[in-house]
């Protein structure tokens, strides 16, 4: 079984696959990084150490990843964002050292974007807002027709309303969480809704401090990926468990945002509080999921 597991590997590569292999190149990589783990921390220093330590892996890889990672990008944009990267990371080519990885947010954002052509989707947004009054949720639970109150199970208020389509959790403090929307208006929309229905059952109900506390948005690459070779590529920011969940948990860092990316190529992004964070995480973990497509 094994050595059929070997063989298709190396039918994705071309030239020698000891330099070319991710896997090696992580085992080698990470066998590194744990003699030097263990006088100190290393998770503040990626960049330097990569630059220091592995300029020969660099060498080797650099050409096969990066044609990995624009196959379909027109040549007239090829050159730009080759001598953006440069700029930025003279050093090294910017997606193919595991310690570099967290770093590609410092790649401009506009040449990347046409690359990949997609745009995630938010899916929910939370908010929170301060009514700034004390309120008695037995009596809203009694008077609204859209509310459930059961004090020994959650102590606050869920009440829903249809347009935007939401729930909200309203607490005696006078504190609220508004949940469900697909936008930011919405959201505002929405907590807007709620205080009113509070103020007509007698409350004198504000509307202060309105945040946005997190975004989840998702999209789909369109093609299947290898979650191994990325987790053995990016350890520090990947979690994989495939008995515990399917997905590969991917930490970004800059902006910091979580991923979970699945075989299928579908991605949902969470932890955003601005939609900016979420589409700028999308581009930089597009051409690594680019690199470890599956053949």
């Amino acid at each position: 079984g094994s050595s059929e597991y070997i063989f298709e590997g190396d039918l994705g590569l071309q030239g020698p696959p000891k330099l070319q292999d991710p896997s090696f190149l992580a085992s080698s990589i990470s066998a590194q990084q744990k003699d030097l783990s263990e006088d100190l921390d290393l998770s503040f220093l990626p960049d330097e150490l990569s630059a220091q330590e592995e300029p020969p892996e660099n060498v080797g890889t650099s050409s096969h990843e990066d044609s990995g990672i624009y196959p379909d990008c027109p040549s007239s944009e090829s050159p730009d964002i080759d001598s953006d990267l440069s700029k930025t990371q003279p050093a090294a080519s910017p997606f193919c050292s595991l310690p570099m990885t967290p770093m590609t947010p410092m790649t401009p954002v506009a040449p990347v974007t046409e690359s990949s052509g997609i745009i995630p989707q938010l899916q929910n947004i939370v908010s929170t807002v301060n009514l700034a009054c004390p309120l008695d949720l037995k009596a809203i639970a009694l008077q609204a027709r859209n509310a459930e109150y059961n004090p020994k199970r959650f102590a606050a208020v869920i009440m829903r309303i249809r347009e935007p389509r939401t729930t909200a959790l309203i607490f005696s403090s006078g504190k609220m969480v508004c949940t469900g929307a697909k936008s930011e208006e919405q959201s505002r929309l929405a907590a807007r809704k709620y205080a009113r229905v509070v103020q007509k059952l007698g409350f004198p109900a504000k509307f202060l401090d309105f945040k946005i506390q997190n975004m989840v948005g998702s999209c789909d690459v369109c093609f299947p990926i290898r979650l191994e070779g990325l987790v053995l590529t990016h350890q520090q920011f990947s979690s994989y468990e495939p008995e515990l969940f399917p997905g590969l948990i991917y930490r970004m860092v800059k902006p910091r945002i979580v991923l979970l990316i699945f075989v299928s190529g579908k991605v949902v992004l969470t932890g955003a509080k601005d939609r900016s964070e979420i589409y700028e995480a999308f581009e930089n973990i597009y051409p690594i999921l680019k690199g470890f497509r599956k053949q």
